[in-house]
């Protein structure tokens, strides 16, 4: 073999090592070194002390069944590739993000689904999220959010619903004094405060909301009299300037 020929081809040798390093790095994933294997797992949950929704023995669990447990393994980037993303489809699970430190140790960070609403009809319950989607309802799962009840779809509550109760969580008023909202239809809506003997609140279509709650508060803050004195069952909002006592 020609010297030329020699140089040539260790230039390639050189060039293709190089592009595997440049692919590990821009992937976001370290590989442990070549016969060494992965010392220790550790999970990091990041919005831990806000909610506790799944424990690091059931993400071991997840990861032993689908026989993606890393101790003991040699990892190249395609297997935190796979293991980030098995913890990422958990339904419990927002954000996974998995890779190597120097020492071999496989770390997982993530974030947990944060519920926006919690949706009841005569055939499941189920939560959406921040995010608009279908989370899954857990014994684990306490937030205070609002309920929806009534003839509602998912449709509906991932929109419209979610655009309002959105909005509830940036009113420091309204997120303390509505707790239940019911659909008779999308033409229809109601809305039920905290307290006892209160009146509902028939909202009509969920739109023009700050307008409607606005007079609302008014109302409520300005005629606390009338209402013990009058015992109004139902306070409808749906007409433009005015809150019509039942």
């Amino acid at each position: 073999m020609s010297r030329t020929v020699h140089i040539v081809l260790q230039s390639i040798g050189v060039a293709i090592m190089a592009g595997l390093l440049i692919a590990a790095v821009v992937s976001g994933y370290r590989m442990t070194p070549q016969g060494e294997a992965c010392t220790a797992l550790s999970y990091t949950i990041e919005d831990r002390a806000e909610r506790a929704y799944l424990t690091e023995v059931e993400l071991t669990q997840l990861l032993r069944a689908n026989d993606l447990y890393p101790v003991g393994r040699s990892l190249a980037p395609a297997d935190l590739h796979r293991i980030e993303k098995t913890i990422a489809h958990h339904p419990m699970v927002r954000t996974a993000e998995c890779y190597i430190t120097p020492r071999n140790e496989v770390r997982i960070r993530l974030t947990q689904r944060v519920p926006l609403l919690r949706v009841q009809t005569a055939v499941e319950t189920y939560l959406i999220d921040t995010d608009r989607r279908v989370m899954q309802a857990r014994e684990t799962v306490r937030d205070k959010v609002p309920v929806v009840t009534g003839n509602v779809g998912v449709q509906m509550a991932s929109h419209s619903l979610s655009d309002f109760a959105l909005w509830l969580q940036q009113d420091e008023y309204w997120r303390a004094h509505i707790h239940h909202i019911h659909v008779q239809n999308p033409q229809m809506v109601y809305l039920y405060l905290r307290g006892e003997n209160q009146p509902r609140v028939m909202m009509g279509p969920i739109r023009d909301y700050e307008r409607k709650l606005h007079k609302l508060r008014i109302f409520l803050e300005n005629g606390k009299d009338a209402l013990k004195d009058k015992h109004y069952t139902e306070l409808d909002i749906r007409f433009r300037g005015q809150v019509v006592g039942r």
